[in-house]
């Protein structure tokens, strides 16, 4: 066929590839109800953005704090942040991914050309949507509808859905042998916990580390400051029996504060005999952030906060506490530069250089979510 019939029939292909999916979601379509899966229609991706068919998602504690309104979105809403899938279709425009591979959505986006990307001391790129609650792609609108209802977006990614769409700067193309029901965590809770002891305090060999909460992103902090070489890890959970999974991982120490009738950073300062050199908030209360904080090495402790604050609630903290000299700061994404880091990230699980099977407690059918979500708020 001649040139000009060539580029035609491809055109016409391409329109053809680019129809409305209708496909299963977990709709919320109110705060503190259950999921309902629902069919929707997933429109094609515009420019620049690219369709995804999730193969597998995990459930993480920041999609409940919309449920329960810790985190302030619009509804209805499709959640999700956490997954890896394969690209179905890509709009005008993209020529990082193609269709076939295989990718994980990232809810923090990596432009490449904002202060955020070209510094190298952050990773929070402007085009990021995390303090904004419009749920909608970045040309203010919605690749979702369910019954004649626009649905909005979470966090750009949205993947309790068989197909989601997500901007190109919000993906990145992994090894195609990767096995996607694992390298889903990569996508938040093991890149965030393991980040935050790596990327963002920069845990040194030797040292003395506090983890307040043992949930999937909590022993990932374990990991990644075993892998830092850290001497001492004390664990700190509530619910006991997530203790030995904990020392699986590398903690050397477990503590319950209701064991204890002291306050939990007095009880870390006599552990340690002058506390510990780098904390972690992994839960994202205001009492455990005021606490990480205050049993930290008075003058060169740093403790970082990695769980998702609260909505409209402030803390309260004696200034002194920082004017003696402790560090306190704060760790999105684990401090990587997302389109960056998870591929190599991935790489290195591929490699045996990570393990992230322990994190998976349990795996259940997309029509099950509900279940997942009840063992989740039940510590299991």
């Amino acid at each position: 066929v001649s040139g000009d019939l060539q580029m035609q029939v491809s055109f016409t292909f391409s329109l053809l590839c680019l129809q409305v999916i209708k496909c299963k979601a977990a709709v919320m379509w109110e705060a503190n109800k259950p999921f309902s899966i629902e069919e929707v229609e997933v429109a094609p991706p515009k420019a620049h953005e690219v369709r995804i068919k999730i193969v597998a998602t995990g459930i993480c504690r920041s999609d409940d704090h919309v449920i329960t309104g810790g985190l302030v979105m619009p509804f209805p809403i499709i959640l999700g942040h956490e997954a890896a899938g394969v690209v179905e279709s890509v709009g005008q425009g993209v020529t990082s991914i193609k269709p076939g591979d295989k990718v994980i959505p990232l809810f923090l986006p990596q432009c490449g050309e904002c202060n955020g990307c070209l510094s190298t001391k952050s990773n929070l790129c402007i085009k990021n949507n995390i303090g904004s609650s419009a749920g909608l792609m970045p040309d203010d609108t919605t690749r979702f509808t369910c019954k004649g209802k626009a649905i909005h977006h979470f966090l750009g990614t949205s993947t309790f859905t068989e197909y989601t769409v997500v901007h190109e700067t919000a993906v990145a193309k992994i090894d195609s042998a990767a096995p996607l029901e694992k390298v889903c965590l990569m996508g938040c809770g093991f890149s965030t916990g393991y980040g935050a002891a790596l990327q963002t305090a920069k845990v040194e060999p030797g040292s003395t580390c506090a983890i307040f909460g043992l949930g999937g992103v909590g022993l990932s902090v374990v990991m990644g400051c075993k892998a830092a070489g850290a001497s001492r890890i004390i664990a700190v959970d509530i619910n006991s029996n997530k203790f030995a999974k904990a020392k699986e991982l590398g903690a050397t120490d477990c503590v319950n504060p209701k064991d204890f009738k002291k306050p939990i950073h007095e009880v870390l300062i006599e552990m340690t005999g002058h506390g510990v050199d780098y904390s972690f908030e992994v839960i994202g209360h205001t009492e455990t952030m005021t606490a990480a904080l205050a049993c930290c090495q008075n003058n060169y402790g740093v403790c970082v906060i990695v769980g998702v604050p609260p909505a409209a609630q402030k803390i309260t903290f004696d200034p002194m506490l920082l004017f003696t000299g402790r560090t306190w700061k704060g760790s999105i994404f684990g401090g990587w530069k997302s389109k960056d880091s998870v591929p190599k990230l991935v790489a290195d699980y591929m490699k045996k250089k990570i393990v992230l099977d322990p994190l998976i407690t349990h795996t259940l059918p997309f029509t099950k979510i509900n279940e997942g979500f009840d063992l989740l708020r039940t510590g299991k």
